[in-house]
């Protein structure tokens, strides 16, 4: 009888996880098909194939332009990030002091609150309040969403790094930078390279925050889809995010195999 239900329970769960993958999948296989469709419209499934809407985006001047700036923003605000949060994880990692878990929350909160609350408040301040021009609160409200990424993955590579190889260096009378350089920071290279990426194509994709603080004459890719999605019924979009999946893929991909999608399971 207890076999019986066993076999009913593992049947279940198969279902069930049949059920999850198909409900996550399917949207990306259909807006794939759709991709390729040869009419005017977005039809599923496509009466003829095409891959002139492809060929649109490169000749859509507003996609170029935003896709520009995008580039710009994500680099930019990527390495922004980086200066600011390997010495934070390097800090949270290294050193026990009062008040270590409040900083640590802190610099997790863009993550835990959500994105949306994050947006508005960063336009509240930094636009209504500071006046700053639109391009700047664009840049430093992407470097604080993904801050939390790379403090996340470089103190995961910390956490097997041994501390008595730098004490060690540091006693035969290296300096406290000169040891970081020279000892630490080659032994979290796959961690930077790995934050790098996720961080950069968190800052890519990024709607929330980046709808708030764009404006006349600066947009982000994503935006300018959410823009064109709302006058246009075309596989133009459905054609781009196919390039975003697969920009996406390769991405993920080489952060598995530099550093392992398991080091943000810790």
């Amino acid at each position: 009888m207890k076999g019986v239900c066993n076999m009913r329970k593992n049947k279940f769960l198969l279902i069930f996880s049949i059920l999850v993958y198909i409900f996550l999948f399917a949207p990306l296989i259909i807006i794939g098909i759709t991709a390729f469709g040869g009419e005017s419209y977005i039809a599923f499934p496509p009466k003829s194939f095409s891959v002139k809407w492809f060929a649109n985006i490169f000749s859509s001047e507003t996609f170029m332009n935003t896709l520009k700036t995008s580039m710009e923003i994500s680099l930019i605000a990527t390495i922004a990030a980086l200066i600011l949060g390997v010495p934070a994880a390097y800090a949270l990692s290294r050193f026990n002091f009062k008040g270590k878990t409040i900083l640590k929350n802190f610099f997790f909160s863009p993550v835990i609150v959500p994105g949306i609350v994050v947006g508005f408040s960063l336009f509240q301040f930094m636009i209504i309040k500071l006046k700053l021009p639109i391009y700047t609160s664009l840049l430093i409200g992407h470097t604080i969403i993904i801050i939390p990424y790379i403090i996340r993955v470089i103190g995961s590579s910390l956490e097997g790094f041994d501390y008595a190889i730098e004490e060690a260096a540091m006693s035969l009378g290296a300096g406290k930078v000169e040891t970081f350089f020279k000892v630490v920071f080659p032994n979290i290279t796959s961690g930077v390279i790995a934050a790098f990426m996720l961080a950069f194509i968190n800052s890519f994709n990024n709607v929330p925050v980046s709808i708030f603080l764009t404006g006349p004459g600066i947009s982000t890719l994503p935006i300018s889809m959410m823009s064109y999605v709302e006058y246009n019924y075309d596989p133009t979009v459905s054609a781009l995010s196919v390039l975003l999946m697969i920009m996406t893929i390769i991405v993920m991909f080489i952060v598995e195999k530099t550093l392992g999608l398991s080091y943000f399971l810790k």
